[in-house]
């Protein structure tokens, strides 16, 4: 069984924030699944998503940190800023961590270890709403 929708997130700020309840809901409002696969698709060119550390709010600060030391804004080199200084910057991060996840389902719920969660990387100071799609496929 296939099924699909959209989550819409509400706008944050640039960082690194948790978004495994979000995403829990909205999966519990599907059709449940014993054993499945989650694909997440985030519609954006400079967000993106990841799954790491889920309880000590340091290690998103550490992740912010370090990925703007590794591509700062207002980097000389880069011609497309037509958005602002965040502009390419945004782009270089979405790719390189990535604009989608697929995550394991078991007996209806998200397989994630103990420690893990799902975070969105928002590199826009004011990125604006966000939308993930989520695609289940699982027998129930």
């Amino acid at each position: 069984m296939w099924q699909q929708r959209t989550l819409s997130l509400r706008p944050r700020e640039r960082g690194f924030h948790l978004i495994t309840d979000e995403i829990a809901q909205a999966l519990a409002e599907m059709a449940p699944v014993q054993v499945g696969l989650l694909h997440l698709w985030l519609q954006h060119t400079s967000a993106s998503l990841t799954v790491n550390e889920n309880a000590d709010p340091l290690v998103r600060g550490d992740f912010s940190r370090f990925f703007s030391r590794l591509v700062p804004d207002d980097t000389a080199y880069f011609q497309h800023t037509y958005e602002g200084a965040d502009d390419m910057p945004a782009h270089v991060l979405s790719s390189l961590l990535g604009c989608s996840l697929q995550l394991p389902i078991n007996q209806g719920r998200l397989a994630l270890g103990t420690w893990q969660g799902i975070y969105l990387g928002e590199h826009r100071v004011h990125g604006g709403s966000r939308r993930v799609v989520l695609t289940l496929q699982g027998n129930d």
